[in-house]
């Protein structure tokens, strides 16, 4: 909570918010650096127009001011996996029920076409 406080008295520009993001995966542990990387890697490439920031200590995306998607170590929580999530500013909307986080422990070139595909859907 201390982090997410700091984090919204901050006003940084893009390119402070680019630094501390890849400041914070730079601190992970190499697993979740590694899965860290790679997700940052397919949102820059599939959706330019995310600002990256950080949200309570965490990796994340936003858009007009609002958080579309985020990484979770699985260190913070101390998880077995990773977690990939998705706010309610995504566009991921199917119907009555659909899914706003995924699991993640390793990261193919199978995961990396589907976490492509929903991030560039969370966008329109």
């Amino acid at each position: 909570m201390k982090e997410r406080a700091r984090e919204a008295k901050a006003s940084a520009s893009r390119e402070e918010s680019l630094q501390q993001l890849l400041t914070k995966i730079g601190e992970m542990q190499p697993s979740d650096r590694a899965l860290a990387e790679r997700f940052h890697a397919i949102v820059a490439k599939n959706a330019p127009e995310l600002e990256a920031t950080t949200w309570y200590g965490m990796p994340a995306y936003s858009k007009g001011g609002g958080i579309v998607c985020h990484f979770q170590p699985a260190e913070k929580f101390k998880t077995r996996y990773a977690t990939i999530g998705f706010s309610d500013k995504a566009g991921l909307d199917d119907g009555g029920c659909w899914p706003v986080a995924y699991a993640l422990k390793t990261m193919g070139a199978a995961e990396e076409r589907r976490i492509a595909e929903l991030v560039k859907k969370a966008v329109g």
